[in-house]
């Protein structure tokens, strides 16, 4: 990797790995929770849920994601952990969250509940396991699955800056970098990856290509990538 480059993704990620640019964030969901957990307030699933349900959320505006986050949560009287297990959720055709309805929502509740079930933490669970136990849908070896690895990374990053960390047993050394369409964008404006298909072997490859840099924490890229994004319009490699 070029130097220069090397060193403004290091510089990026220095700058914007900081709560001061993520306060109107779906991150600051589940930031709420693992304080209350921090505190006695709350359990680790209330962590989890709302990770993986601001996570499943979070496309379109942030604005909007907020904003639906939030309503969902009133819905769940902020307590999500007791709200999957009592198992009576909304369940209507309308929409929720652009063309995630509640009915979906219901759904995945209801599947979650069955998980809670069986275990106290979803940390374990797979990949595939996520997608098809908890958002129901196929198993894809392909899929970039990025609200996944999104909502790992919270979860497991633990700098105690923006991500939480209060998953202790998973090793931060091998998350993949969350792949939507902006990233693959400035990814591939950086020279990360020259491949087109967005897929898991391009979202593995940006994340390789971080590795170089942060060997024990790649996933720090990210918030390079957040850096490019916000001045990438004026710099210029």
């Amino acid at each position: 990797m070029d130097q220069t480059l090397k060193e403004t993704l290091i510089g990026w990620a220095e700058e914007y790995n900081d709560p001061k640019y993520f306060q109107e964030d779906p991150i600051i969901f589940p930031t709420h929770f693992a304080r209350r957990y921090e505190s006695g307030e709350a359990v680790l699933a209330d962590v989890e849920i709302s990770a993986l349900l601001a996570a499943h959320l979070a496309w379109g505006r942030r604005a909007m994601i907020v904003r639906d986050c939030n309503r969902m949560l009133d819905e769940m009287c902020w307590k999500p952990y007791e709200y999957v297990m009592n198992g009576e959720y909304r369940d209507e055709n309308a929409s929720m969250h652009r063309t995630i309805k509640w009915s979906d929502f219901a759904a995945i509740c209801g599947r979650l509940k069955a998980l809670y079930s069986e275990t106290d933490t979803l940390e374990g669970l797979s990949d595939a396991e996520f997608r098809v136990r908890v958002f129901g849908q196929k198993e894809d070896r392909k899929a970039p699955n990025k609200k996944i690895s999104m909502m790992r990374r919270w979860m497991v990053r633990d700098d105690g800056k923006v991500d939480l960390g209060v998953w202790k047993a998973s090793d931060k050394t091998k998350l993949i970098l969350p792949l939507d369409v902006h990233v693959y964008s400035q990814a591939s404006a950086l020279g990360l990856t020259a491949r087109k298909q967005k897929d898991i072997v391009t979202a593995q490859e940006i994340t390789d290509a971080f590795r170089e840099i942060w060997p024990e924490d790649p996933c720090r890229g990210d918030f390079a990538l957040f850096g490019y994004g916000v001045t990438g319009a004026t710099f210029r490699l």
